[in-house]
């Protein structure tokens, strides 16, 4: 047992030691479990899922082993596979004390490529003995993660196991920390205005990463020359002997340099893998100007920031750990490659994978960051340069530019076995995973702009009251990118105008911005809301008054056709901003606005209404709620199930029940071919198996989708109940039956929320503009 190992049995536990114990035994010990994903809930179902129903696909799979990925698990299935012997910088304490690491490096793979593993520990030192054990798990495996092996043997090892086997496997030590570094190489140089092909580089520690940092270095234009590699013994120059092997062998140049000192005079690159301490102020002194320093040592870097940038105030420094810039993190790669590895069935990771994920993280980092980046880390703002040269480990755009690249690469370069055809598709696959919020905007987006594309009409003018709002501009900015919908900003220009500056949103500025009591047509709105309010107490000077406030001007641009729909709430209570909404535009022929929220649990899409408006709708006005919610579900491409909720299952008996269930009865009369019954309880109305056992009457068979709600109590506390206790993930709510397009925010939105508020507003939009008579949403009903 290692000297580290012992110091946290005898000595006292710091806090930090404390928590992780804590946090690896309890509530159950360790970090993974195994989860099934598919249901044995009946005998039917046991028999499918074992004898005799198992028998089938292991009789297909015996004629065509290819159709393995069609039948289990094994294409997203990862071995992470160690023996123990250079486990982080504990060294070599064994397969048993290594578990930890290869529980958490599971952990890692499927919160960030949904890619599940099995981490073994192999009692094997010896690289025969090993490789025979590894080699015999090909059937069960798509992928192995090599980890925590010793160099030079994990060089050994891997090359034989990529020779011998036809799934990828990949040594994270070596491959994962250059690949980022090499990214964050390539960065930093075009933020100093240096050539890749004329650094000079010093690196220190020549271990398994170091080798491969230094042949990323050199795929990416780095001169053979100009790296000089050090180790324990000093630098690795042509004719040494003590500590040499072949592996080193690769980078021993000519040079009159002995010690790391002597290496560093003039370098403008250090790297650092070795330990902590290694790089001093005076060694960073005699480094050229503006020198790129990559300490890496974990925990406890080769030179920490605060001392380098006191010694160097030019210096650009990234390190291994979470709490300085520039982190270099393998999380940023290796979940990610796996996944485009995994998804064409490559027979391995080559090189040209390896440097496609190099250079999507590279470009990555020079792309705007979202604000839910920033707010992963406090609200702190990032942009490409000193302090920025790679991606946040939790950039969930990682995913989307890493995968996309490597399964390329895979294709180009002849490694893929099942290419992909759709490019668009897959990304579009990747963002379902991602989250529901993301996939679900994503699909909005793509539906609108093909919608307009299709139509050949111009995308919808969009007025947003609270133009200087930090949310709603930030949510601009991607929206605007997408191009579906023309945006319209209310409030005073040079306000606004600063806000975009001071926010660094210069791609906004051709924004139109109107102050109201200034626009041309501000008398003329003035008389319309006189006409319209005048017999219900509103004089010729407080609709000027009135006229003046953003929500009402832009909710008579939307009445009066001069905009297609209206955002608004980000910064306001809900009451005031509803309220010009349902006087101007006003409710749509049923007299019957609400609220609509789309709840996604386990990919599943699910309707909540009414959430928002009615406090204790009539039965008439909850059958004109469900029914709206229809439509909503249909612009989704979704047949409507709906469920007419109270605490009874089909007894009528009760003001709720006999109002839930009367509901239930004019929408059957109004739409006849809407799936619709009730009233019901909840667990009737998404659980089909109840139907199945216990209520075969009824209409409603394989779960609802829209669930009704019979007063905004129960609707309002039931979205919230499941976002918060059962993890799902909600969107909105969105404002139905109103004569035109119009939704409010909460005042505790994200700009994520902006965003899907505006995709799905755009969506209303179009769908009305198309047929204004008919208008098939929330908008109206019959």
């Amino acid at each position: 047992m290692s000297d580290k190992t012992t110091d946290i049995k005898t000595k006292e536990k710091s806090q930090l030691q404390i928590d992780a114990l804590d946090y690896h035994s309890k509530p159950t010990p360790g970090k993974v479990e195994v989860i099934s994903s598919k249901s044995v809930a009946s005998e039917r179902m046991l028999s499918l899922a074992y004898s005799p129903g198992v028998a089938v696909p292991c009789i297909e799979i015996a004629k065509d082993p290819e159709s393995v990925y069609e039948y289990t698990t094994k294409g997203n299935l990862v071995a992470v596979i160690t023996n123990g012997t250079a486990v982080l910088g504990l060294g070599d304490i064994g397969p048993l004390a290594g578990k930890p690491v290869m529980e958490g490096k599971g952990v890692l793979f499927k919160q960030f490529a949904n890619i599940n593993v099995f981490d073994l520990e192999l009692d094997a030192k010896d690289p025969d003995e090993f490789c025979r054990a590894v080699k015999a798990l090909e059937p069960t495996f798509g992928g192995i993660n090599l980890e925590d092996i010793k160099a030079p043997e994990c060089f050994e090892i891997e090359e034989r196991l990529k020779r011998e086997m036809k799934i990828p496997v990949f040594h994270d030590d070596q491959h994962g920390t250059a690949i980022i570094c090499g990214a964050a190489l390539l960065n930093a140089c075009e933020v100093t205005n240096r050539k890749m092909s004329e650094i000079k580089v010093v690196m220190n520690g020549a271990g398994a990463a170091s080798i491969s940092c230094g042949r990323i270095f050199m795929a990416l234009g780095v001169k053979a020359s100009n790296i000089l590699m050090c180790d324990s013994k000093g630098v690795v120059y042509k004719g040494r002997k003590d500590g040499m092997n072949k592996y080193k062998e690769q980078f021993a140049v000519e040079t009159s340099a002995r010690t790391l000192t002597d290496a560093l005079k003039g370098a403008d690159v250090f790297v650092g893998l070795s330990v902590a301490g290694a790089m001093t102020g005076e060694m960073l002194k005699v480094m050229g100007d503006r020198p790129i320093v990559f300490a890496m040592a974990n925990p406890d870097p080769e030179i920490d920031p605060p001392t380098a940038k006191k010694v160097r105030p030019d210096v650009i420094i990234a390190t291994g750990r979470s709490d300085y810039s520039n982190q270099v993190n393998n999380v940023l790669g290796f979940p990610f490659i796996f996944r485009g590895a995994l998804d064409v069935r490559a027979t391995q990771i080559n090189e040209e994978m390896k440097l496609a994920a190099v250079h999507a993280i590279a470009k990555l980092a020079k792309e705007e960051v979202p604000e839910k980046v920033s707010a992963a880390y406090g609200g702190q703002p990032f942009s490409f340069g000193p302090e920025y040269l790679i991606p946040k480990p939790f950039d969930p755009r990682v995913l989307l530019w890493v995968t996309p690249a490597v399964a390329k690469a895979a294709m180009d370069s002849g490694v893929a076995r099942k290419p992909i055809q759709d490019f668009q598709a897959y990304r579009d696959s990747l963002e379902a995973f991602q989250g529901a919020r993301t996939g679900f905007v994503r699909s909005v987006m793509h539906r609108v702009k093909n919608q307009a594309k299709a139509s050949g009409k111009s995308v919808p003018t969009v007025v947003f009251p609270e133009g200087s709002s930090s949310k709603i501009l930030k949510a601009l900015q991607t929206i605007n990118s997408e191009g579906i919908i023309k945006p319209v900003l209310l409030g005073y220009p040079e306000q606004i105008r600063s806000k975009m500056e001071e926010l660094g949103l210069d791609d906004l500025k051709d924004i139109p911005i109107i102050h109201p009591s200034q626009h041309p047509k501000f008398r003329e709105y003035v008389d319309k809301l006189y006409e319209m309010r005048n017999r219900k107490g509103v004089m010729l000077r407080e609709a000027e008054r009135l006229m003046a406030d953003p929500d009402y001007f832009a909710s008579m641009m939307v009445h009066m056709g001069d905009a297609n729909a209206v955002v608004t709430g980000a910064t306001q209570n809900y009451a005031d901003c509803v309220r010009p909404i349902l006087e101007i535009i006003g409710p749509g022929q049923r007299h019957t606005a609400s609220g609509l929220n789309l709840v996604i649990f386990k990919n599943r899409m699910l309707f909540f209404a009414d959430t928002a408006v009615n406090i204790d709708p009539t039965a008439e006005q909850v059958a004109t709620i469900a029914i709206h919610a229809a439509r909503v579900a249909e612009y989704f491409r979704i047949q409507p199930r709906i469920a007419m909720l109270s605490y009874t299952n089909f007894r009528s008996k009760g003001e709720s029940p006999s109002k839930m269930r009367k509901a239930a009865e004019i929408v059957k009369k109004r739409y006849p071919h809407y799936i619709v019954d009730g009233e019901m309880q909840a667990d009737t109305a998404v659980n089909p198996d109840i139907v199945e056992r216990i209520f075969p009457i009824c209409e409603v068979k394989n779960g609802a989708n829209i669930l009704i709600f019979p007063t905004l109590d129960a609707g309002n506390i039931s979205y919230k109940l499941v976002q918060q206790l059962g993890g799902a993930e909600v969107i909105g709510p969105f404002l139905m039956g109103v004569r035109k397009p119009a939704n409010v925010l909460q005042r505790t939105c994200t700009v994520d929320d902006i965003v899907n508020t505006v995709a799905l507003t755009a969506l209303e939009a179009q769908a009305f503009n198309e047929s204004r008579s008919s208008y098939p949403g929330p908008g109206e009903g019959r």
